[in-house]
């Protein structure tokens, strides 16, 4: 399935091809923000489904909407607008659209409207393809984790903490009761337990574990996963990789804080270093869903070897991630003998240590660079940690 959206506002244009990719597991989406190439576009290869604003830079999503009614009258088109009064409606009706929405929109009343005007069941017979060409789609497409928040709404809070304080953010969040439970348990945790009292709302949560703290279990829960795959195998794997970025996050906290750096961004790097593989199988499971037949274990290995570190690359786009942040999301996989930074050689560190390869030559050498020395927690056997 194509879909063309004629969008100029970057951001809305962004979330109109997350909403659509979510929508239409493996749609092929093209993005223009001007009259001119949208039809240029057009006229090589029309789409089965067509976005367009009203006001462009260079003239109006009209143009191309009698473009496409030009070609065809059964290819479904929504314009999405900023104007709501009747004029326009009636304007863009009289060219036979098929759905007018006005801005702001909301994204579940969107992604319904979309599924109305092409069922996912005839959107999928517009696009049989293999499970590689919907891991190579997805990796040049909007990826939508399908968790109980948005991960992007949480990194783009992350973006401007300083700005931020307990109160706002409990606002930000008061209508989100998995955020708050998390947070609640949290604060309520024999880490941050400060007295016999617990911890009852949310603001108080957030003042006890600080913004930053509150911030991070956000993204930890947006990456949480597991509970919205049907497949067993897909949900059990999911809820591995997590419990893995988990660890090389805790890990990368307690080393960060060893050779005295602030720890908060090693942990954020840690918890979004399986974002890759959580993107492969959230396509695992669209084509799960598709088929009716679960994959097998070698298919998953096999899924996520070959494209996690492309997905992972296209989240980190995605989700506008700052470049040091990236980097060291890449640090947790690979750190070159040469390289000196003390970041990177903790993040690679802590990945070693929390798949429980303190003994490896490679995590022995990062260790002695960084000058920390490695104990035994307990008498069971318990891994290694800094």
């Amino acid at each position: 399935m194509h879909v063309l959206i004629l969008e100029d506002d970057e951001l809305i244009g962004d979330l109109l091809e997350t909403v659509v990719a979510s929508a239409y597991s493996g749609a092929k989406i093209r993005q223009y923000t001007m009259v001119k190439t949208a039809l240029s576009d057009w006229e090589k290869q029309p789409a089965d489904l067509v976005i367009a604003d009203w006001n462009l830079p260079d003239g109006s999503g009209l143009e191309l909407i009698r473009a496409v009614r030009q070609t065809s009258a059964d290819i479904p088109v929504l314009m999405i607008s900023g104007r709501a009064d009747r004029d326009s409606i009636l304007a863009a009706a009289h060219l036979g659209i098929n759905g007018y929405m006005s801005k702001p929109f909301q994204v579940d009343v969107l992604h319904q409207r979309l599924t109305e005007l092409v069922p996912v069941s005839v959107a999928r017979g517009k696009s049989e393809s293999t499970l590689d060409e919907k891991m190579e789609a997805a990796c040049h497409s909007a990826i939508q984790l399908p968790a109980q928040i948005d991960t992007a709404s949480v990194l783009a809070l992350m973006a401007k903490r300083d700005e931020l304080d307990a109160a706002t953010l409990a606002k930000q969040w008061k209508r989100e009761p998995a955020l708050s439970a998390k947070m609640l348990d949290v604060a309520n945790s024999a880490s941050f337990r400060r007295s016999g009292t617990s911890v009852k709302t949310l603001r108080d949560a957030i003042s006890v574990i600080g913004i930053a703290m509150a911030l991070n279990q956000a993204l930890a829960l947006s990456l949480d996963i597991a509970g919205k795959l049907s497949c067993p195998r897909l949900a059990e794997r999911a809820r591995l990789e997590q419990e893995q970025a988990l660890r090389v996050a805790d890990t990368a906290r307690a080393l960060a804080m060893r050779v005295g750096d602030q720890p908060i961004t090693y942990y954020t790097a840690g918890l979004l270093s399986r974002a890759g593989e959580l993107a492969a199988l959230k396509v695992l499971q669209n084509q799960c869903d598709k088929s009716g037949e679960s994959p097998e274990f070698e298919q998953i290995d096999s899924a996520i070897a070959d494209w996690a570190e492309k997905l992972g690359n296209q989240i980190k786009v995605q989700w506008r991630l700052p470049l040091d942040l990236r980097e060291l999301i890449g640090a947790v996989y690979f750190v070159s003998k040469s390289n000196v930074s003390r970041s990177k050689l903790v993040m690679r560190a802590a990945a070693l240590l929390a798949a429980e390869q303190a003994d490896d030559p490679e995590c022995r050498t990062l260790l002695r660079r960084l000058g920390v020395q490695y104990r035994e927690e307990g008498g069971d056997g318990a891994r290694k940690q800094p």
